[in-house]
């Protein structure tokens, strides 16, 4: 088997008349956008010799010079830009055709029964389930949201999201993510209580929201780093997600929360204070389910909503939330929850 760097080696040369290799040019459009070959090797998961070399064949198929090689980056040159703003276009272009292709696709019809838990299912998944949904309007998506993990083999769902390692064997379980939790403040709460500095003088002088549910390990975790009774420390336990965010949100105490929060519900504020957890994040459902194209087609959708390339607060490694923003590189994000909270971020710069 030919490795990437040697399948295709020669499909950059330029015929005239044909239109520049797409492959080349997303290269191009990926290192031109994140300005730096190291940088563009970890987003696309290649090597940065790799696309240097890609990047050469499409210069010297049209005998250009696209770009300069700096310490610091690269540099695009005058031809450089205009071949940016020519790639954007056909990047735009890729994306109808992606469209168009996916409207003639056999039609899919019939139910699909989704288990998830209720803070991946209301923060993330059901929003971007409306893409599926127009991709696919002949399906009925089942969503169930809640903490207890759904027994599949017994059918309760065709698939299940979860943060606990499936113990079933004659189950498929992949792993598709992992999730980052640390701790969070409102602006609101820093007006009165003040700016925790670190873990003692959480415990000595501030109130905390739990969540205390199944697969979030709130005892377990609470028990191993609180140091000190809940009774006068913990302001409010919470068993779904949504209302755990609300209590964080207006002010009722410091919180645990996924780091992706700032990205779609507001100016909350995270505490480097080293305390932060990791979830494993499992897809699980029946081997034969993938016989039955519509849940399939949900199955695979599922693991590009997952897909840490693509949004690195679902990455192994921890990415800060100040560091979400530049770490993806994708569409931009529709803030589905713009209004969600009031108080603006300038109250603690």
């Amino acid at each position: 088997m030919h490795s990437p760097e040697r399948r295709g080696a020669h499909s950059g040369a330029h015929t005239p008349g044909r239109i520049a290799n797409w492959d080349l040019v997303r290269i191009f459009l990926e290192v031109a956008r994140i300005g730096s070959f190291r940088a563009a090797a970890a987003q696309l998961n290649m090597s940065a010799n790799f696309l240097s070399k890609r990047l050469s064949l499409l210069e010297s198929a049209y005998k250009t010079t696209l770009i300069t090689r700096h310490v610091d980056g690269i540099r695009l040159t005058p031809e450089g830009t205009q071949v940016l703003e020519a790639a954007k276009r056909m990047e735009e272009a890729s994306f109808g055709l992606d469209r168009a292709l996916s409207r003639s696709t056999p039609e899919l019809s019939g139910e699909v029964r989704f288990a998830i838990t209720e803070g991946l299912g209301t923060f993330w998944v059901a929003p971007r389930l409306i893409e599926f949904q127009r991709a696919y309007p002949g399906l009925l998506v089942d969503l169930k949201c809640e903490m207890r993990s759904a027994d599949v083999l017994r059918l309760e769902a065709d698939l299940a999201v979860q943060l606990e390692e499936p113990d079933k064997p004659d189950l498929k379980r992949v792993k598709i993510a992992r999730l980052h939790s640390m701790p969070f403040v409102s602006p609101s709460y820093v007006e009165i209580y003040g700016m925790p500095k670190d873990e003692d003088d959480i415990r000595q002088n501030h109130r905390i929201v739990i969540q205390d549910a199944d697969q979030t390990r709130t005892q377990q975790l609470y028990d191993k780093h609180a140091g000190r009774e809940q009774l006068g420390f913990v302001a409010m336990r919470n068993n779904v997600s949504s209302a755990h965010v609300w209590a964080v949100a207006k002010g009722a105490g410091i919180g645990w929360l996924p780091t992706y929060i700032p990205a779609v519900a507001g100016p909350l504020v995270p505490l480097d204070l080293d305390i932060r957890f990791q979830f494993d994040i499992w897809l699980t459902y029946h081997p034969d389910a993938k016989r039955i194209p519509r849940v399939k087609q949900l199955i695979e959708w599922t693991i590009q909503a997952f897909d840490g390339r693509k949004f690195p607060w679902f990455r192994d490694e921890f990415v800060h939330p100040n560091d979400l923003q530049k770490s993806y590189k994708g569409e931009p994000l529709v803030n589905l929850f713009a209004g969600f909270m009031k108080e603006p971020r300038s109250k603690i710069a």
